[in-house]
C-alpha cells in the first residue's frame, strides 16, 4: 500500500488536507492537516460529542480557546479537545500556521469541509449564511457554540 496524494480543501481562508480518513483506518481515526494563514481564524467555535480531537502543532503558533481557556500550540506541542468541549482557534501572528488534527474515532471526514467551504464561498467574502453553516455543522455531528455574551 502507498499513500495517496490528497486534495487540499479550501474552507474560507483555511486549507484542509486529509492524510487518513475513516476508510483508511477502519473508522478508528481521521487525520488531517490544517493550514491557517496569518491573522485568520476558524469560522465557528463548536463542540462535538462523537469524537475527541487531538491537535499537534507543525508550524507557527495557533491560539486555541478550549472551554474558555486560552492555549497556544506551537511546533511539537499538542492538546486534546475532549468530547463536548467548546473550542475554536485563530492565528494571531504574522506567519502562517500548520497543525495536524486527529479525530478519534474517525466519524468526521472531508465532506464536512467541502460543505462548509461551499457555504463560505457562496457569501463572496461577505458574512456567511449562518443558518446554512449551522445546518452543515449539525449534520456532521458538530454543535455550534452559543453566541458569546457581549
Amino acid at each position: 500500500m502507498h499513500a495517496a496524494v490528497r486534495e487540499t480543501i479550501t474552507v474560507g481562508q483555511l486549507g484542509v488536507r486529509f492524510l487518513v480518513d475513516a476508510g483508511d483506518s477502519n473508522g478508528s481515526a481521521a487525520v488531517f492537516e490544517c493550514y491557517v494563514p496569518a491573522n485568520s481564524r476558524m469560522p465557528a467555535p463548536h463542540s462535538h460529542d462523537a469524537f475527541e480531537e487531538t491537535i499537534y502543532g507543525l508550524e507557527g503558533v495557533s491560539t486555541w480557546t478550549l472551554d474558555g481557556e486560552t492555549i497556544e500550540i506551537g511546533p511539537g506541542e499538542a492538546v486534546c479537545v475532549p468530547r463536548g468541549a467548546i473550542h475554536g482557534f485563530e492565528n494571531r501572528g504574522n506567519s502562517n500556521v500548520k497543525f495536524l488534527a486527529i479525530a478519534t474515532p474517525g466519524v468526521f471526514g472531508p465532506a464536512y469541509f467541502h460543505e462548509v467551504g461551499e457555504v463560505l464561498a457562496a457569501s463572496a467574502g461577505g458574512p456567511p449564511d449562518l443558518s446554512a453553516l449551522m445546518e452543515v455543522m449539525r449534520r456532521h455531528g458538530l454543535t455550534p457554540a452559543p453566541p458569546a455574551a457581549a
